[in-house]
């Protein structure tokens, strides 16, 4: 994906939709993080050791991209995003890749998180490289700051005090500017006010020890600029094993969050997260665009409109990648927090879990869509009697583009084995606890 023939010169980096690829297009920046996560896979199979060269090469080329986000998908250069299409089709009101009817823009809860994503993702890269090579204690003294003006951001995006989190809700919203310059939540729950979960890091403090110029320019920005350090989460106070958090998350709006993520009456399921709340199944959200009253409602399964390219749908079903970041984030959290940090999971059932064990709780979930249930039958095949028993076809599993969310049937393409295939088989390893 970082080749220079699937670059723009420019450094925008080449997306693709669910029919073709989209050179103008943004999907979400996880390059970063897939480059870390496949050089700690290395380091883990060679003794510690992993290939520095790839992380460095990789460095350059995504510190270019991310200037390219910073220059063109940030319309009032104030670190809130507006990322436009970002892989999610149907999810919002709006046909997030078109000019809106109502003119102005939309400021996106889910840009703005992947982006602060991003910067901890590179920071993280940086700091690795830094232990070999002290030049790169400045790149991450970079996009520390920039995450912290990015928090900033989120709680504040104009001078009226509004910003992506709601604090009566609890949640995170789009925030679409019309062309006066108003400011309007738009108050549907869906997978975008997730993603801020997704933007967490951990710092261990043998690295802090190493790198004493990166743990000075920290000490700085919490003498200094208390009102940016306030904004996230306690990373000047030690956690388990005197890890440091960085996470756009304190533990209050955590909890709130999470609050109604593990309610089975909003995104719970018994398959994982789903996409769009099921409290909009008997209440739709609502939005008068232009006089016209634009509803969207939880469609567990396939649209019920070929709106935003129909039956690629964000509005209910569970979706295999977001749900592997959550889980890989709350597991991060738990790190930090151990055992001290409950929450209630499912919400309001009185039973109370530590986030490795919610973490633990959701993997199971979505092994269940290929487990057999008390019935014999896989959720993942549905109603198809020659898939669940037919004896060539039975134990053969199909991974699908994403999983309908209430019964867990399987939906859309049968193909997508590059992230559920790999969610099938770290399953395990991420049910082991972190030291």
């Amino acid at each position: 994906m970082l080749q220079w023939r699937l670059s723009h010169p420019a450094s925008w980096l080449v997306a693709a939709n669910r029919k073709s690829v989209a050179f103008d297009d943004a999907n979400p920046p996880v390059h970063a993080w897939a480059a870390w996560e496949v050089y700690k896979t290395e380091c883990d199979a060679n003794g510690g050791q992993g290939d520095l060269d790839f992380l460095e090469r990789v460095l350059h080329k995504l510190i270019v991209n991310f200037t390219w986000w910073v220059n063109r998908k940030d319309i009032d250069d104030n670190n809130v995003f507006q990322g436009g299409f970002l892989g999610l089709d149907n999810i919002g009101v709006f046909d997030r890749n078109k000019p809106l009817p109502t003119g102005g823009y939309l400021n996106q809860s889910d840009a703005t998180s992947w982006m602060a994503m991003y910067c901890l993702n590179l920071m993280r890269i940086a700091l690795e490289l830094a232990l070999h090579n002290r030049t790169y204690e400045d790149i991450a003294t970079k996009f520390f700051e920039h995450f912290l003006y990015v928090a900033q951001a989120m709680t504040h995006i104009g001078d009226d005090g509004v910003g992506l989190w709601n604090d009566e809700d609890g949640f995170f919203y789009d925030v679409l500017r019309f062309p006066d310059g108003r400011l309007m939540p738009l108050k549907l729950r869906s997978m975008v006010g997730l993603i801020p979960l997704n933007a967490v890091e951990i710092l261990e403090p043998e690295m802090l020890e190493r790198l004493p110029d990166f743990k000075r320019r920290l000490e700085w920005f919490l003498n200094y600029r208390p009102d940016l350090a306030g904004l996230v989460s306690h990373w000047n106070e030690p956690g388990r094993g005197n890890r440091r958090l960085l996470s756009l998350l304190r533990g209050h709006r955590m909890k709130l969050l999470l609050k109604r993520m593990l309610d089975e009456t909003e995104f719970l399921s018994d398959y994982g997260i789903r996409s769009l709340s099921r409290a909009h199944f008997d209440a739709p959200y609502v939005f008068d665009c232009c006089g016209e009253p634009v509803r969207v409602r939880y469609e567990p399964g396939e649209s019920e409109t070929g709106t935003f390219g129909g039956n690629s749908n964000w509005r209910g079903p569970v979706w295999f990648p977001v749900n592997y970041l959550l889980i890989v984030s709350l597991k991060r959290f738990a790190s930090y927090y151990g055992d001290d940090f409950e929450i209630e999971c499912p919400s309001g059932s009185g039973r109370f879990l530590t986030l490795q064990q919610v973490s633990n709780e959701l993997a199971l979930r979505l092994t269940r869509l290929f487990r057999r249930n008390d019935k014999g039958l896989r959720p993942a095949f549905g109603d198809n009697a020659k898939l669940q028993d037919d004896p060539n076809f039975r134990d053969y599993l199909l991974f699908h583009e994403y999983f309908q969310g209430d019964n867990g049937r399987g939906i859309g393409a049968s193909h997508q084995t590059g992230w559920t295939g790999l969610v099938a088989n770290l399953l395990d390893a991420i049910n082991q606890p972190e030291s």
